[in-house]
């Protein structure tokens, strides 16, 4: 399971190390055997960048902007 969240200053990503900054966004997934699971598991937390590296989050284009997301594309139905 995935969450986005804010830091409150005192997160540290288990990937790469980095601390988070405050107000830094990060997300919250549980995994087990290194894959994102729905029950069970270990919590990590991860800085954007690896969330990115991860593919765990993505940048889209949206009108015209780069806006940082974490969900999903949802596939279209024919």
């Amino acid at each position: 399971m995935r969450r986005g969240c804010i830091s409150q200053g005192n997160i540290k990503c288990d990937s790469c190390g980095m601390m988070v900054p405050y107000a830094g966004r990060y997300m919250t997934v549980e995994e087990a055997d290194g894959e994102e699971t729905s029950e069970g598991g270990e919590t990590k937390n991860y800085c954007v960048k690896c969330c990115v590296k991860k593919k765990y989050a993505e940048y889209r284009e949206e009108k015209g902007d780069k806006v940082l997301t974490f969900f999903h594309e949802e596939k279209k139905l024919s």
